[in-house]
């Protein structure tokens, strides 16, 4: 990066805002859509002042109808524009997911690649912030399920808005996971200008030597304190960010196993049915000889996210993970 890049120190909301306004000020094409998105700025104000500064043609406040307005944005995407679409929950998905699973993710095969559709969809999704039921779902793996759309999890405002800025650009629909945990739970130093950061890449986060902790989301934070408390008993952790859910980087689970032999997959979703499946399947392909002991999986409990006080008891934390990095540590 050049040391004349002008920065900016953001929250990821206002980190994702900006990546926002780049895209809209770059290009006609790029429209948001979304419930409250206008005047009041979202829900969680991620669009706030955008409808103000592009107008109404361009920030488009729409109908309480997920599948109107992501069947429309579908439309909007198939004729030349690029929808950014804002779903207030990932909770709140279900009534699209006809839509997408049937319509958005299926234009390239159905058309032989004669169409694509560049959509994003953002939905802020996650517990830990004590919001009411369905509020709180973590069900990306209900996505990473479906060729054709792609699953992107940032969990930095650095690469929030460089992740957005990617999946804009992308010519096939995008599912932007914004983990509200993470909205204004740290600031970091962002580029004022355009940059890029690649879909399907994760990255390593803290480098180790004994034991792969692997996470996406909020729950990096968690996987980074767990690392930390490891290393103050002599365990050296690898804590890897996937950051894209579909397609995972294999390279780099791969790699970073295959040099630890201990593995450690963290998420909040449910256990079964998880991403967490597909990345240990990545590891049993891949890396099964190199493997010193089983991989372990600290993960949401197959129920719905509990209410309000009761879902620190539902998501993993450092103990946790510790206990599971332990596990592997003396297999």
């Amino acid at each position: 990066m050049s040391t004349l890049t002008k920065m900016k120190t953001l929250t990821m909301v206002q980190a994702i805002t900006d990546g926002m306004r780049v895209m809209l000020a770059e290009s006609d094409d790029v429209l948001l859509m979304g419930e409250d998105i206008g005047m009041n700025g979202g829900v969680f104000r991620a669009t706030d002042g955008l409808q103000q500064e592009f107008g109404e043609d361009r920030v488009i406040d729409t109908p309480l109808s997920e599948a109107g307005f992501i069947g429309a944005a579908i439309g909007m995407g198939l004729n030349g524009f690029r929808p950014v679409a804002e779903v207030q929950f990932l909770g709140f998905i279900y009534p699209a997911y006809e839509q997408i699973m049937t319509h958005a993710s299926r234009v390239r095969a159905r058309t032989l690649g004669h169409f694509t559709c560049p959509l994003v969809i953002r939905a802020p999704y996650g517990a830990g912030v004590r919001a009411p039921e369905i509020h709180s779902d973590s069900t990306e793996a209900l996505f990473t399920h479906m060729p054709g759309i792609k699953v992107v999890c940032p969990s930095t405002p650095y690469d929030a808005k460089g992740l957005l800025i990617a999946a804009i650009e992308d010519p096939d629909p995008v599912l932007f996971l914004e983990p509200m945990r993470c909205y204004r739970a740290s600031k970091e130093e962002v580029p004022e200008e355009k940059y890029i950061v690649e879909i399907g890449k994760g990255k390593v986060v803290t480098e180790g030597e004994d034991v792969t902790i692997i996470a996406w989301g909020a729950m990096v934070k968690v996987a980074e304190d767990a690392a930390k408390e490891a290393g103050d008993k002599g365990i050296s952790c690898e804590v890897l960010d996937l950051r894209t859910l579909y397609p995972l980087d294999k390279d780099l689970i791969s790699s970073s196993v295959q040099k630890t032999g201990r593995t450690v997959v963290v998420h909040e979703a449910h256990a079964t049915g998880g991403v967490g499946n597909d990345v240990i399947a990545i590891i049993n392909d891949t890396s099964f000889l190199y493997q010193k002991a089983p991989t372990e999986r600290v993960t949401g409990f197959d129920t719905p996210v509990p209410y309000f006080g009761f879902e620190d008891f539902y998501l993993p934390d450092s103990k946790r993970v510790l206990d599971a990095i332990e596990k592997v540590a003396r297999y």
